[in-house]
This record gives C-alpha cells, sequence and structure tokens, in this order.
C-alpha cells in the first residue's frame, strides 16, 4: 500500500488481534535458546482460529458436485465432469464468456474462536482456461446463517479473466470488505459461530484442463479493540538472508496497476520471500516487462496480484495466492499475537510480511507515516529489535532496517490508533502472510503449528 498517511481504500475495520502464545518448537539453532517453549498451562487464550483443508482426507470429507479429490504427494482437488455451464461477464472487461463448473464444498468448521472477522486463503493452479471461485457461508451465534459470500474469483493469470473482489456484500449483520468477512457491529456480541467454504472451478467448456486446488482454509479471529499491546520479552537473535527490494525504485512504472512501485509494498514484499525460497521467474515468464526496468519480477508481482475491483495490489489473499504458485510453496494469511511468535518462526527459518499503521513519529527511523504497509521480518537483533526489510526505502541496498522492538510490536499488533488528524481509526491487528514449503521439516511444522497454522 502507499506509503502516505491517508485513508487506505481498504475499509480496515475494528481488525482483530491474534493468537497468544502456545506451545512451541524446541530451539532451531544455539541462537534460539532464548525463545524456549511456553508452558500451555501459562499461556493466554488464543483469539485466532484456523482451520485448512490440504490432506487427500480432507478433500475427501468434504461434498463433491463434478470434482474429485486426487492423492498425491500434493493432493488436491480438480474438475472431474462439469456440472453445469454458466455465462461469466467479467465486470472489468465487459466480456462475457461461457463455463463449465464443478464445485466442493466443505464440511461445517466450528471455529474454536468465534470471529468477528474471518479471511479466506487458497492455493491453487489454475492453467490458461480456467479459474477459481471461493465462497463462504457461516452461521451467527444467534443461530441465523449468512448468505453464501464471494470472497473472490481468481486466476493466476490475467488473460481469462481479471481477478477480483467483490463489494457491496452484505446481510445487515456482516459484510465483506475486500478480502476480510466482518461482524458489522460486534459490540451487539454477535459472532460468527461456524462457516462452510465453498470452491467453484471452472474451464472453458469442451476441454479436459482444470484447476487444482491444494489448499483452501479461512482465519477466524476475536479480540477486543485496543491502542496498545503488552510487551515481549526478547528472545532470539538470528537474522535470515532474504532478499531485498525496493517498490520506490519502481515508481511510475505500470501505472495501471495502482500508480507503479509507490504502492507496490505488498508484491514486494511478497516477492522478496518467494525468491527466499527459491522461487523464480522464468526469461518468457518476463519478457512483457520494459528490459530497461530493473528487478523486472517486481513488476510481475505486482500484475498477478492485483485486485481489479480493489484497484490495487494489497489484496492479503491473492498475494498468498500468488506465492504458492511457485512450485513447492504455501502461503497463508492469518494474525499473530507478540514478537514471540515471529521469533519462533525465525528461528525454524521462516520469515514473515506483516501488516502494520502508524505516524511517522511513531517509528523511529522509518522516515514516513502510513495508513497500510506490508514489511517482510526476517530477524531480530540481540537487543531484541526487528530486522524488518522494508520495501519502502530509496535502493535495494537501504532495504534492510532495525526498527525499536517496543515501538513496532505495537503499531503492528495494536487495533485501535489516532491518525495525523487526531481522529481514531483502525489498525490491522497483527495480520500476517506466512509462505513456506509445501513440505516443511519438522522444525517448521512445529513452529508453524505454534502459530497456528497447519
Amino acid at each position: 500500500m502507499s506509503r502516505a498517511e491517508q485513508p487506505s481504500r481498504r475499509t480496515v475495520l475494528a481488525a482483530a488481534v491474534a493468537a497468544a502464545v502456545a506451545g512451541g518448537a524446541g530451539p532451531a539453532t544455539a541462537a534460539d535458546a532464548g525463545a524456549g517453549t511456553v508452558d500451555p498451562a501459562l499461556a493466554p487464550a488464543r483469539t485466532v482460529d484456523n482451520r485448512a483443508w490440504t490432506t487427500y482426507a480432507d478433500w475427501r470429507r468434504g461434498s463433491f458436485d463434478g470434482t474429485r479429490a486426487v492423492p498425491g504427494e500434493r493432493p488436491g482437488l480438480v474438475l472431474a465432469r462439469p456440472a453445469g455451464t454458466i455465462d461469466y461477464t467479467d465486470p472489468h472487461t465487459g466480456r462475457t464468456a461461457r463455463w463449465e463448473y464443478a464445485t466442493w464444498t466443505s464440511p461445517v468448521h466450528r471455529l474454536r474462536v468465534p470471529a468477528t472477522e474471518a479471511i479466506a486463503s487458497w492455493n491453487a493452479h489454475t492453467p490458461d482456461g480456467t479459474w477459481i471461485q471461493i465462497e463462504l457461508k457461516g452461521r451467527y451465534s444467534d443461530g441465523t446463517s449468512t448468505p453464501w459470500y464471494v470472497m473472490g474469483r481468481w486466476a493466476a493469470g490475467d488473460q481469462d479473466i481479471r481477478r477480483t473482489s467483490v463489494d457491496d456484500q452484505s446481510d445487515g449483520k456482516s459484510s465483506i470488505w475486500t478480502d476480510t468477512f466482518a461482524i458489522d457491529d460486534p459490540a451487539t456480541g454477535l459472532r460468527l459461530a461456524t462457516y462452510r467454504l465453498r470452491l467453484t472451478l471452472h474451464r472453458r467448456p469442451g476441454t479436459r484442463i482444470t484447476p487444482k486446488v491444494w489448499r483452501v482454509g479461512a482465519m477466524g479471529s476475536d479480540v477486543p479493540d485496543r491502542f496498545t499491546v503488552p510487551a515481549s520479552a526478547p528472545g532470539l537473535a538470528q537474522e535470515l538472508i532474504v532478499p531485498r527490494y525496493s517498490q520506490e525504485t519502481h515508481i511510475g512504472q505500470y501505472p495501471e496497476y495502482d500508480n507503479g512501485g509507490e504502492a507496490w509494498c505488498s508484491p514486494t514484499s511478497s516477492q522478496m520471500i518467494v525468491e527466499y525460497w527459491g522461487g523464480r521467474l522464468t526469461p518468457e515468464q518476463l519478457s512483457w516487462v520494459d528490459p530497461a526496468f530493473a528487478d523486472p519480477q517486481v513488476c510481475h508481482a505486482a500484475r498477478f496480484t492485483y485486485d481489479y475491483q480493489y484497484a490495487g495490489c494489497g489484496n492479503w489473499p491473492f498475494n498468498a495466492a500468488y506465492a504458492a504458485t511457485f512450485e513447492d510453496l504455501q502461503g497463508v494469511v492469518t494474525r499473530l499475537g507478540s514478537l514471540t511468535d515471529l521469533e519462533r518462526l525465525i528461528a525454524a527459518g521462516v520469515p514473515a510480511i506483516t501488516s502494520q499503521s502508524f505516524l511517522k513519529e511513531e517509528l523511529t527511523g522509518a522516515g514516513y507515516g502510513t495508513a497500510g504497509h506490508l514489511m517482510t521480518v526476517i530477524g531480530f537483533t540481540a537487543e531484541g529489535d526487528v530486522i524488518a526489510n522494508d520495501p519502502n526505502s530509496p535502493t535495494n541496498e537501504a532495504v534492510r532496517r532495525v526498527y525499536n522492538r517496543r515501538e513496532w510490536e505495537n503499531i503492528w499488533l495494536r487495533t485501535k490508533r489516532y491518525n495525523a488528524s487526531g481522529n481514531v481509526v483502525s489498525g490491522t491487528g497483527g495480520v500476517c502472510y506466512l509462505y513456506f514449503p509445501a513440505s516443511p521439516t519438522l522444525r517448521q511444522r512445529r513452529a508453524l503449528a505454534a502459530v497456528g497454522v497447519r
């Protein structure tokens, strides 16, 4: 998102802060010895619930209408036979085309944390001539139900449909704000108690091509609003070697994707971590980029995370889905509860992308204020301060920053803040993208499980 201290196009509601620390993995290195493990009996109750369907058994538990679960090293869901056809008019091109479709509906998931918000994530392969739609239908704590809400219409490319969120979805109790389901008035006590997800797989009629979905899930969360959060004690001194890319070097490039690099913090951060895990783009994939532009992969990430309805590259699940288009990677959107959670991930070799908003004077050394900005956390100093690859830097070499631990933790985890005009606005409440291997190591699995991701 843009670095400017101005209202974001995303309507950020009273975002729920995430999971507090639960029991976790043992030390990954000698540097992790201070991170230790937490006695579950002493850990605060979690305020986030993650559920994902990823295994062959998971897919088999759902309801099929023309889809089929396929086993293998990376089990998934494919279109086996069309359940019907639809005519879809793309609102961003005006083109109408006919598509075959088939569906899969998850079992009902009862949230361990009745939620004020929910964000879906998915990982899929969509070859040319295919796309997918993700929907959520829930039951409220008062026993009534939501409609089927569209959480995204998505394709890895942009030649068949334009990937898009869907505005103006509400039933008077909840609404969809770009990529987030939100209870309209949490003060009433109303919560989302259960949900199901529905996948609709589309392909050109008469063909045998199919999307393949490897992962689908959602994160629900609920915490009280707060301007400040408890401080965590430093427990790790370690830094991961993550590529450094500046969004600022792309200012003016491809303004059709949210005004060029000035607003590309999310895809720039995504590309850093994709490449940390070994993801690379081929010359053919980058051939559309002006050869005069440095780091063409950042332009590519912006184009292929762009949400045509939101008119920006900051759709959280679209970034996670983009990361998972690279071989052997997964991506999810979640919320974390403290820097201890991030220390546990860094100790296992897993960097994270975090979303925060702040005034210039609230983050020493940043030099700017922002209504919403993504950074990549790559480690911690011996004093416990945060080492971040901040894409809002003038050059690639300047991307690595060290930020004060207490300041950084608060601006990331709070749900309320004052903007430059002195008005109370909302914070992102610990939103985090996690990208990790399709087959994580034992240490990585333990670290991810410790923050509620499986």
